[in-house]
């Protein structure tokens, strides 16, 4: 069966064009929603949960299905590996045939060429600054600031006047926070 999904993004736009071209596709049933591809996609669930083997999708441009090159690989691959088909009518990919599933690929080995790509400067930057003494992550211990309340925690918490959380509220801290200063006045016998 072929199955259509038309996507726009915000209420006021018109789906119109996509819903011609895809019945002229001859898509059967078409699945219609108008959301931001960053919020959930009620229809696209619906389509994915009915989707059987030797069902084809058809979108009308590629960005209507994934919201990233990532996701859209995601979906296709799991179409694939379901036997299912996949064609966007307007970047000429058709998985049903050997020539779009070739298009396809190559655009996913691009795609993972890319990731890598970033994936190795990364390291490598991080090498470079590790080279130059720069050490990433967030600080190590205590602020100046936070030892200077961890000891006040610490003289309060000793004279045993107040509990927990009533030294939270004294340092506006939460009563984690209280057990964190409290662990660390331990650890450095301050």
């Amino acid at each position: 069966m072929l199955f259509g999904y038309a996507r726009v993004s915000t209420q006021d736009q018109n789906l119109n064009l996509q819903l011609d071209d895809l019945k002229k596709a001859g898509c059967e049933k078409i699945f219609q929603e108008k959301v931001s591809s960053a919020k959930v996609r009620p229809q696209l669930q619906k389509l994915l949960e009915i989707l059987r083997e030797n069902d084809t999708v058809i979108v009308w441009k590629l960005d209507r299905l994934g919201r990233s090159l990532k996701e859209l690989f995601t979906l296709v691959n799991d179409f694939q590996t379901k036997g299912i088909g996949f064609r966007s009518l307007n970047d000429a990919i058709d998985t049903t045939t050997a020539q779009g599933r070739l298009v396809f690929n190559l655009f996913a080995s691009l795609a993972e060429f890319e990731r890598d790509l970033i994936r190795e400067r990364t390291k490598a930057g991080l090498a470079a600054a590790k080279a130059r003494g720069r050490i990433g992550g967030r600080p190590k211990g205590l602020s100046a600031e936070a030892q200077v309340k961890a000891r006040a925690v610490k003289s309060i918490h000793t004279l045993k006047t107040h509990t927990i959380p009533e030294i939270g509220q004294l340092f506006n801290l939460s009563r984690a926070t209280v057990y964190r200063y409290l662990a660390w006045q331990r650890k450095n016998n301050s």
